[in-house]
Parts: structure tokens; C-alpha cells; sequence
């Protein structure tokens, strides 16, 4: 039975955690559990990532790409709407790249997964659409970077082993991350619709931790004035670097 999917973490209301800035662009370090905009997926969400940025650097924002609320890491944003189209398109036509960190059960190694995945429709926003949906190309490269094994016991094992995984997706189905690691039978901690409910538990009683442990760590792509690449680097936050810290999963 999967768990009943939750918000997370309440995001601080404090500043947002600016990571790169030009006349165009403008990319945040995205806290787990703030919502890119409004989103009647949960109508008591009172902050949110549009407005926040807004309001604290004092002029409009146009989000170029989607990062799903628990996931934090780098989300960035067009200062200039002219330049959206073709940020955006570089998304849409998978010119970018992206790399994330996350934590999944068990020890995992390197590989590429090519495994399609069939769209994701939600219930109301998508009760018209076509349900029968053919499966879209999804492709993902993993590579686990540090491993740990913990005295703790999660059913049917005396022990738990982890691993510090770094994911570079390269195509952008909907929850594809996650998917592919459910799929390879080691899911992401913190996953509440596709993770394992037995670790999720135990890392709320162990860790204090109920956050989904995916980071966007990395975006590249290609400025649309200069024609430049453009690294933008997101650092984990004191939480995730504190919790791979006590779980000896170092990470330089």
C-alpha cells in the first residue's frame, strides 16, 4: 500500500537563496516543500516560489521549467518574458542538462537506464484527457557515489544499506526520477507515492527526516542572448548535508 502523499517540510518564510543573476535570467536554490506557483494540488499553500522572488528582488518572474514541490535545488526563472520561448524550448527539447543528488535504498552502482514511461494523468486535471496513453522514451544515467550500511533494522533485514546516487536525466517525463529509481528497485527516500513506506518510516524515526531526499543540483544550458553555456550549481542545504553527515554518506 502506498503512503498518502504529503507536503513536507513547511518551507521558512525567509529569503530565497539566490544562486545565479544576469539582466535576463535569475535561478534560486528551491527549498523542499515550496510550491513553484499557486496550484489548487494544495489549496492552503500560502508561499510560493513566483511570488516569493517577486517580492524580494522587486520585479516580475517567469518560471522556464518545472521542479515537483518536495524537491529542492536549482529552479530558474526568465527576468525578461521576451527570452522565455526559447529557455523554455531548450527544456522541451532536451538541450539542457541537468544532474541531481539523492539518497535510495540499498547500494546501487553505475549504469543507464532506457525505460518508457507512460504519462502521468492526474484524476481532476486530467479526468477528459485520453487514458489510454502510450508510454514516452525516458532515459536516465545513475551512478552511486557513497554507500553506507546502518545498525537498524527495516523488515525483513537486521540491517539497512543506502547509497548517495548522483541521477542525470536526459529526458523530462513527469516524476521520471523517481519512477526509474522504483523501477530499478532501489526508490528514493522520502518518496511518498513511489518509495518504500518501511524506510520512509524509519527515517522519520531515526532521522527526524519525512522530506524527499532528491536534489537539482545541477542545470547547464545555453544563455539566449550571449549564446554562452550557462552552470548554474545549486549547494544541499544545511538539512540534507547534516543528515548525510549522521548516515556517514560523505559527499565532497
Amino acid at each position: 500500500m502506498l503512503e498518502t502523499e504529503v507536503t513536507d517540510a513547511a518551507p521558512v518564510s525567509a529569503e530565497l537563496e539566490i544562486v545565479y543573476r544576469d539582466e535576463q535570467l535569475i535561478a534560486i536554490n528551491k527549498p523542499s516543500g515550496l510550491l513553484v506557483h499557486r496550484s489548487w494540488l494544495d489549496s492552503h499553500a500560502t508561499e510560493f516560489a513566483v511570488q516569493k522572488l517577486r517580492d524580494q528582488i522587486g520585479q516580475h518572474v517567469y518560471p522556464a521549467h518545472r521542479l515537483d514541490r518536495p524537491t529542492s535545488g536549482v529552479l530558474l526563472f526568465i527576468l525578461d518574458k521576451n527570452y522565455l520561448p526559447d529557455v523554455m524550448a531548450q527544456f522541451a527539447e532536451q538541450k539542457t542538462k541537468k544532474r541531481y543528488l539523492a539518497v535510495v535504498r540499498g547500494h546501487i552502482g553505475e549504469g543507464f537506464l532506457d525505460y518508457a514511461l507512460k504519462k502521468k494523468l492526474d484524476k481532476i486535471a486530467d479526468k477528459h484527457a485520453n487514458q489510454d496513453q502510450q508510454a514516452q522514451e525516458a532515459k536516465t544515467a545513475y551512478k552511486g557515489i557513497a554507500f553506507c550500511e546502518l545498525p537498524i533494522a527495516v523488515r525483513p533485514y537486521p540491517q539497512s544499506r543506502y547509497s548517495l546516487v548522483e541521477l542525470t536525466p536526459q529526458t523530462g517525463r513527469r516524476h521520471q526520477l523517481r519512477r526509474h529509481m522504483k523501477h530499478l528497485y532501489h526508490p528514493i527516500i522520502g518518496d511518498t507515492t513511489h518509495g518504500d513506506g518501511k524506510h520512509n518510516q524509519m527515517f522519520r524515526d531515526n532521522f527526524d527526516s519525512d522530506r524527499l531526499l532528491l536534489h537539482a543540483e545541477y542545470l547547464g544550458f545555453t544563455h539566449p542572448v550571449t549564446g554562452k553555456k550557462v552552470e548554474i550549481h545549486a549547494p544541499l542545504d544545511n538539512t540534507f548535508k547534516s543528515l548525510l553527515k549522521k548516515m556517514e554518506l560523505n559527499h565532497a
